[in-house]
């Protein structure tokens, strides 16, 4: 049995810290991959077979003094099991992001920058002044990873009823019929 303890371990197993204090003007740019004991870990969390291949790109630019904007892509490869056959198929996944981080309230925000923030997608929080890239990218491929894969060709033919009386509701339409029988 996993404990709360081991989940936690787990959910923050692919870690990139960045300071945003530390980003030049310009921004900076981060390629990470992850190594085979991060991608084991990451499997358990999001319940893959397994995950031979995970990287992603991002592009860090700082906007004004309390906003990160995150923009980028996480690519993988992940092994599942075919919802139709359950045999073992790998699906890339391709998830792009872009993600604004503030520590700021939005209505704040929107007084000292020149970001729309009433789109779809508010700022998510920014916490102790750190993104990290390495659970942002988990989150995304996540996101990504197709929750009903197919291996391509495989079709759901459902089992077809031999006779009337093997339907769930037979013993049923059985009474209903002996009662208006009477």
């Amino acid at each position: 049995m996993t404990t709360m303890a081991e989940t936690d371990r787990e959910d923050r197993a692919w870690s990139v810290p960045v300071a945003v204090h530390e980003l030049p003007d310009m921004g900076r740019r981060y390629h990470i991959a992850a190594d085979e004991h991060v991608r084991a870990a990451i499997c358990r969390v999001a319940q893959l077979r397994d995950l031979p291949r995970l990287e992603a790109s991002f592009e860090v630019v700082r906007r004004g003094r309390s906003a990160v904007h995150v923009a980028g892509r996480v690519s993988a490869t992940v092994g599942q099991e075919c919802v139709v056959t359950l045999e073992p198929i790998l699906n890339e996944v391709e998830e792009s992001i872009d993600v604004v981080y503030t520590s700021e309230t939005a209505g704040q925000h929107q007084q000292t920058l020149d970001i729309d923030f009433s789109g779809e997608d508010p700022p998510e929080p920014l916490a102790a002044g750190t993104l990290d890239l390495g659970r942002i990218a988990t989150e995304f491929l996540i996101m990504g990873i197709d929750p009903y894969p197919k291996k391509p060709g495989a079709t759901f033919v459902p089992p077809q009823a031999s006779d009337n009386e093997a339907h769930p509701f037979a013993a049923l339409a059985t009474l209903k019929n002996g009662k208006q029988s009477k």
